[in-house]
């Protein structure tokens, strides 16, 4: 499978402040990928350095097999970063013409805005838009040009249910027609609605890249579920959560929790163990990078 973008242990450095900490990573053809990180793991740091907006400190970033920087394999991707500042003057139609001018190939406007759920919208000013629509209007832009990568960081921040839906339709329908996509999100069930694969980075290093399930499975983590008033300290137990009057123990290992909880003789029902969902893995994985990283120190 074609490679159209590729980091080879790129680090980079904001004066002594490690962003990215030798980070390799491969965007082939056809992917949709969800990239997974809290706050400062290095996630927009690593688009930046994709599309040329930043250089690596070391290592390299290739895009279309050669420099970021080439103005010629920019024009083939497109990009919505985390915050956008659009004219407020213009209109919509009128935005959508000026960044599709740039491009040699284009998306007709009117298919552009349906694509989005913004049809109803090409006449209005966007100082006039809610922060939805702005948020919706930057997406669409990214795929304006007809991009045969495209880089998404964050793109639903700050949208209602249905207007998250109606942008995952459109990444869809664009992901369907044989475009590559590159997802950052804070909202863990949106990568699992969206991306084939999943990469997690923390603390600028990547700590697992393959599919939902087997993200969930290289944590081995668990969850264990059960009705007790009070319960004594148990091994093992990565984080505990009570909900709905039930106690919820994350777990690598469940059976040797549930027989020390035997052994110490504290009354419980409703014993459930099942896998963990995204969230938890991803939890699991960034806390356990936090608690090596510590152990170095």
């Amino acid at each position: 499978m074609t490679i159209l973008a590729r980091a080879v242990e790129a680090g980079r450095r904001y004066g002594d402040v490690p962003a990215l900490d030798r980070v390799s990573l491969d965007i082939r053809a056809g992917e949709l990928v969800g990239l997974l990180g809290p706050n400062g793991a290095g996630k927009s740091t690593l688009i930046n350095l994709f599309v040329g907006l930043r250089r690596p400190s070391s290592g390299t970033v290739e895009l279309f097999g050669g420099s970021p920087l080439d103005p010629a394999r920019r024009r083939e991707i497109g990009v919505t970063p985390q915050e956008t500042g659009l004219p407020e003057s213009l209109r919509v139609g009128e935005i959508v013409d000026f960044v599709s001018a740039h491009f040699p190939d284009r998306v007709e406007r009117g298919e552009l805005l349906a694509r989005f759920g913004l049809e109803d919208l090409a006449r209005r000013q966007v100082g006039g838009l809610s922060g939805g629509q702005r948020r919706r209007l930057a997406v669409a832009l990214a795929f304006a040009g007809r991009p045969r990568l495209v880089f998404l960081d964050e793109p639903t921040t700050g949208l209602d249910v249905e207007a998250r839906r109606t942008l995952w339709d459109g990444i869809r329908s664009f992901h369907q027609e044989g475009g590559t996509v590159l997802v950052t999100s804070h909202y863990l069930e949106e990568i699992e609605a969206l991306a084939e694969r999943v990469v997690v980075v923390g603390h600028g290093r990547v700590l697992a890249d393959d599919t939902v399930a087997a993200v969930r499975d290289v944590v081995g983590v668990r969850k264990v579920s059960l009705t007790a008033a009070d319960l004594p300290e148990l091994p093992g137990v990565l984080g505990s959560e009570h909900r709905d009057g039930r106690v919820e123990l994350l777990t690598t290992d469940p059976d040797r929790l549930v027989v020390e909880l035997v052994r110490s003789g504290a009354p419980f029902s409703g014993l459930e163990i099942r896998p963990t969902t995204l969230e938890e893995a991803f939890l699991a994985l960034t806390a356990t990078s936090g608690q090596k990283e510590s152990a170095h120190v």
